[in-house]
């Protein structure tokens, strides 16, 4: 009988709590603010028996939506923080296609997932090239989101945050137009949602590393023959 070689699998740390923790309360406001957000821009007509001044379901969604806002705002602060201090898969570098090597892979990975014209490609530990293109092309929404938010919310707020944005207002031509961006820039994040789980889910799939998993726990399973080609002796394994 011939001999069959079995690749062994190291564990490896790639995620690291302050990331996990980022992307689930980014999660939960981004759902807050999707829904809160569809309902103050098309609000729904709510039969009650009681007069106006006795009800205030609408105050309480603005309410919500508000909360979510800050949380959302403070948290994506201490992400672009954790971009420069953390571990070698969660910074900037992994975003910004500064390399050859990175506008390769990329290519790769659009015949291998997108144009399906190429069955297999290289497999990355943490953020493949273009998904890290478009994290970074979501966090400029995130940014803009956050700024137009705060600037709309500046004409009822005497707090000092938002007013740091009231003078957008005028330069983006008004409550109405700055209104209008807001609510567009919120279906990307309706579309932005529904790929990005549908693609976490695909890639668990193919790949069976722990894709999805990796995200509540922070490990990933790496060939270890490929490890010490790729010359990452220094990952916290286990």
């Amino acid at each position: 009988m011939a001999n069959v070689s079995v690749p062994t699998f190291t564990r490896v740390y790639v995620w690291e709590f302050p990331v996990r923790l980022y992307h689930w309360i980014n999660g939960f406001c981004v759902l807050a603010l999707i829904i809160t957000g569809y309902i103050i821009g098309s609000p729904t007509t709510i039969s009650y028996s009681d007069e106006a001044f006795q009800q205030y379901w609408f105050g309480t969604v603005r309410f919500v939506h508000f909360v979510a806002a800050y949380v959302f705002f403070f948290n994506f602060l201490a992400r672009i923080y954790w971009g420069f201090v953390g571990n070698r898969f969660s910074r900037w570098h992994n975003f910004i296609p500064l390399t050859r090597g990175q506008w390769k892979e990329m290519g790769e990975i659009v015949r291998v997932d997108v144009a399906q014209t190429q069955t297999q490609g290289e497999i990355q530990l943490g953020h493949n090239a273009l998904a890290g293109v478009i994290y970074f092309l979501s966090f400029l929404v995130f940014i803009f989101q956050a700024f137009s938010g705060f600037a709309l919310y500046s004409s009822m707020s005497d707090r000092w945050l938002p007013r740091l944005f009231s003078w957008a207002v005028p330069l983006m031509g008004g409550d109405f137009a700055v209104r209008q961006w807001h609510h567009m820039c919120m279906w990307f994040f309706i579309v932005f949602s529904l790929i990005h789980i549908y693609l976490v889910f695909y890639h668990d799939y193919i790949e069976g590393r722990g894709t999805t998993s990796s995200m509540v726990g922070g490990w990933k399973f790496e060939r270890t023959d490929v490890l010490e080609k790729n010359g990452l002796p220094d990952l916290p394994k286990k």
